[in-house]
């Protein structure tokens, strides 16, 4: 009996020890936040969900990723899907043209993107796609003149179940982040809440599909630096980036360390100098309540990370309701665009 009670008090402890160590850091709850270059910024609206954007300067337009999150999430698991869902374009030259770009598409729940460039010049848009009729999919379009979208194909493999952001490094080759390792039940709430490494990155070679890293801690957004020996993989719940080495022929990774991000990890975009620009939910608890409500305030929070000192800066934050949510920071020259999770709009900054 008292062999019982050590265990139990024991038990009791490590889970209070984890606790501390990993989900008080991981929620922000401690985390002051002030303003930064948000009072600078101007609203651009979109369509609702402007989850990512990716930016294409040789045609001037970013590319923005927008689906109805809220709705999906709480209205009977999206089983009416907003028309409005798709990927738009916004121009670059000041003019703010918002176009919609996708084809029409039975079912699109568009989430991560990535834009992939040939040496020949082609290009593709990469999308992953949540039908709620059923599947777990990557959308690879073919990118033509104005960035009007062609789709090309859907592919969908067994280790490819919870996807959340992807990187395009083919014309038909793909790595996407597994956010969850568990979906339901018991494991899937302990891996929430104890922030428990079961997430993963896979890879599709343009034939099958594998597991090409394990043990991550809610991965989200992927990126790669622009030689393509870098991986960058945002692992949200340990506010920290993983760094693979990449063997292009194979595709397979080693790890070689991590960055860590004062912020909940989102998406990653890579700037021309090569710095990590991740947007982030620096306040976990409040992004839980604004995903239910959208009268609660979540701050918005981009980060600049050099990933070869690891330095962070802080380049945006909104802490008024500006933008909530903030899941991505798209940047190029002196304009940054800061997307959103659930919010229509998108706010294009300058940065210097």
């Amino acid at each position: 009996m008292r062999l019982f009670f050590y265990v139990v008090v024991a038990a009791l402890l490590g889970a209070v020890g984890w606790f501390l160590v990993h989900i008080i850091p991981a929620s922000g709850m401690l985390v002051d936040l002030e303003p930064v270059l948000v009072g600078e910024c101007r609203r651009v609206e979109v369509a609702p969900g402007t989850e990512d954007v990716t930016i294409d300067p040789e045609l001037g337009l970013a590319f923005i990723s927008a689906a109805d999150r809220r709705g999906w999430y709480n209205e009977s698991g999206g089983a009416g899907v907003n028309p409005k869902n798709g990927i738009y374009t916004m121009s670059m030259d000041g003019s703010d043209t918002i176009t919609l770009v996708s084809p029409p598409m039975e079912g699109f729940l568009p989430h991560g993107i990535s834009l992939w460039r040939g040496e020949d010049g082609e290009k593709h848009l990469f999308v992953v796609n949540h039908p709620p009729s059923g599947g777990e999919f990557v959308e690879i379009f073919d990118i033509g003149e104005a960035g009007a979208l062609t789709h090309l194909d859907s592919v969908s493999f067994d280790a490819m179940h919870s996807p959340n952001d992807v990187l395009g490094v083919g014309p038909r080759q793909f790595y996407a982040t597994n956010d969850r390792g568990y979906e339901e039940g018991m494991m899937a709430t302990l891996e929430a809440y104890m922030a428990l490494p079961f997430s993963s990155l896979v890879y599709y070679d343009g034939k099958d599909g594998s597991i090409a890293a394990k043990h991550l801690t809610y991965a989200n957004g992927v990126n790669m630096s622009a030689d393509g020996k870098t991986v960058y993989v945002a692992e949200f719940l340990e506010r920290r980036i993983a760094m693979f080495d990449r063997d292009a022929q194979t595709g397979a990774l080693n790890k070689r360390g991590v960055l860590k991000v004062n912020t909940g990890p989102d998406n990653i975009e890579i700037a021309k100098d090569g710095a990590l620009w991740v947007a982030g939910h620096t306040k976990a608890f409040e992004f839980l309540a604004h995903a239910k409500d959208a009268a609660e305030i979540a701050p918005s929070h981009v980060v600049r990370i050099d990933p070869q000192t690891g330095d962070n800066r802080d380049v945006f934050i909104s802490t008024k309701g500006e933008i909530n949510a903030s899941s991505v920071g798209a940047v190029w020259d002196d304009t940054l665009i800061v997307g959103a999770v659930f919010d229509g709009h998108v706010m294009v900054c300058p940065v210097g």
